[in-house]
């Protein structure tokens, strides 16, 4: 613990020259007035006796020169131990505001979901280490229907409000380890983690109930409804590029449905379209 610690403060040495040089000045022109006062009052009476075998110092001498001299090394390793929790408490902040920093960066500013880099990253992970157990993953894209007719009556501004409203209920019928996030507008997205079909649709007739009846902001009062996308990682993309893609392409079917919908991404869907072409 004691070599640790000497390393510690020889670290903090070479990280603060100046400050070291500084201290160890001062601590000479301490020890030097130090000096002329004991020359001043014969306290150093005893060195032309030194060469006297005979001669012994003195307790009074042998504790003056100790105590000067373990002063000169306190006074020194306490300002080492100053900067050195000063370099620490430094480096504790800075951390701190990094993980403030990158949390920003990954938070929708309006709704204070994840945002579309978020949802990407967490993706890219999911589609690269897929559950190996037979469950899955499912990754939903959500389009607000009818949200248009909302800022064309009221404004951007209120209709930023709505949008608060909506993450929030949204948020309330997401379970605690999966992600949701706002992509841009009003398209958000849900990562689920370790799910069947079953329970993926579960989720996403939640999320279909959480905005029936009335969207009220400011007095207003608004029937919003959802065309959900879903897809199921790894069967319906290895990629994050490609889940996405299948997820709007399910999301577009949804929504020439006449109310509130999900849609499960279906190769078959796509091949049928393209025969009819």
């Amino acid at each position: 613990m004691a070599t640790v610690r000497l390393k510690a403060l020889a670290q903090t040495v070479t990280r603060h020259p100046w400050s070291s040089l500084q201290d160890a000045l001062l601590l000479a022109m301490a020890m030097l007035v130090s000096a002329l006062l004991a020359l001043q009052y014969n306290l150093f009476s005893f060195v032309p006796e030194l060469s006297d075998p005979k001669r012994e110092i003195s307790l009074s001498e042998a504790m003056f020169l100790t105590i000067l001299l373990a002063l000169c090394i306190v006074a020194f390793i306490l300002r080492r131990l100053y900067e050195e929790r000063r370099d620490v408490a430094r480096q504790v902040t800075a951390k701190t505001q990094m993980r403030a920093f990158r949390w920003q960066a990954s938070r929708d500013s309006l709704t204070n979901l994840a945002n579309r880099r978020s949802m990407l990253k967490a993706l890219t992970t999911a589609t690269s280490s897929p559950p190996s157990d037979g469950r899955k993953h499912a990754f939903f894209l959500i389009d607000l229907n009818d949200f248009k007719r909302v800022n064309d009556l009221h404004g951007h501004a209120f209709g930023d409000r709505v949008l608060q409203v909506i993450a929030r209920r949204l948020r309330k019928s997401t379970r605690p380890g999966d992600l949701l996030a706002r992509l841009g507008g009003d398209e958000f997205a849900l990562l689920c983690y370790d799910v069947d079909r079953d329970t993926a649709l579960a989720i996403a007739h939640r999320f279909t109930a959480s905005l029936e009846g009335e969207i009220r902001a400011e007095g207003h009062a608004h029937i919003i409804g959802a065309s959900i996308g879903a897809v199921l990682i790894p069967d319906d993309g290895a990629n994050a590029e490609e889940v996405i893609h299948h997820a709007d392409l399910a999301m577009y079917r949804a929504k020439g449905e006449d109310q509130s919908s999900v849609i499960f991404f279906e190769p078959t869907a796509i091949y049928t379209q393209q025969i009819g072409n």
